[in-house]
């Protein structure tokens, strides 16, 4: 089936494995492929219980709208010439049964989303291509590249920070770096209402979550 071009189409689904553990985000575009070849079905929350639908069943209830009604504006529709298809927010793969690795991935783009695109010592927000990355203890005195040691910087605060410590530099951190418990990509995800049911099935679970 076509779907069409539509901006609901590159919203994010979480991905569950056969066992109901978040195992991946993909967008919705790719989770209809997986309803479409029966490889994956589709699970809603209504009043705490967890209710699956094939594709099928899927669009018959879009269909109907009814079960949709509370949700407004958080609600998103892919629209073809001949129907109307709720987009899913979370799938589970019918056949799929491995267990989620818990280490989040090292990477400028976690590290970018664990600081919010803001200069861990001026405090500023800035596009990704204005931030830099800064080693806090510098490699040149012993600092490693981990996530312990690895902060945002804008260019200006780089600068005045050269290959000095903050305590050197006479500058502070706004925030102590850590390693994140869970994907920091996930968790600016969560933070939207329309993806609020995710947090069902990750609640007191670290799941890492790679996005695509």
């Amino acid at each position: 089936m076509n779907f069409g071009l539509h901006s609901a189409l590159d919203s994010s689904v979480l991905v569950l494995n056969k066992m109901f553990m978040a195992v991946h985000v993909i967008s919705v575009r790719r989770a209809f492929c997986l309803l479409c070849k029966d490889e994956a079905e589709v699970v809603w929350i209504e009043d705490g219980s967890f209710l699956s639908y094939d594709f099928a069943s899927w669009l018959e209830v879009s269909a109907a709208k009814e079960m949709f009604a509370a949700h407004g504006d958080e609600d998103e529709w892919v629209r073809t010439p001949t129907v109307e298809i709720r987009a899913p927010r979370v799938i589970r793969l019918l056949d799929y049964d491995r267990i989620p690795k818990q280490a989040v991935k090292f990477n400028r783009r976690n590290i970018f989303a664990r600081d919010h695109n803001q200069c861990q010592y001026c405090g500023k927000k800035f596009s990704t291509t204005e931030l830099s990355l800064d080693h806090v203890i510098p490699r040149s005195q012993g600092g490693g590249t981990s996530w312990e040691n690895i902060v945002c910087a804008c260019v200006d605060c780089n600068v005045r920070k050269g290959g000095r410590t903050p305590r050197q530099a006479n500058m502070t951190l706004i925030r102590k770096p850590e390693k994140p418990k869970r994907s920091p990509i996930l968790n600016a995800k969560m933070a939207q209402k329309k993806y609020r049911s995710w947090q069902s099935f990750l609640d007191n679970a670290y799941w890492s979550v790679e996005l695509k």
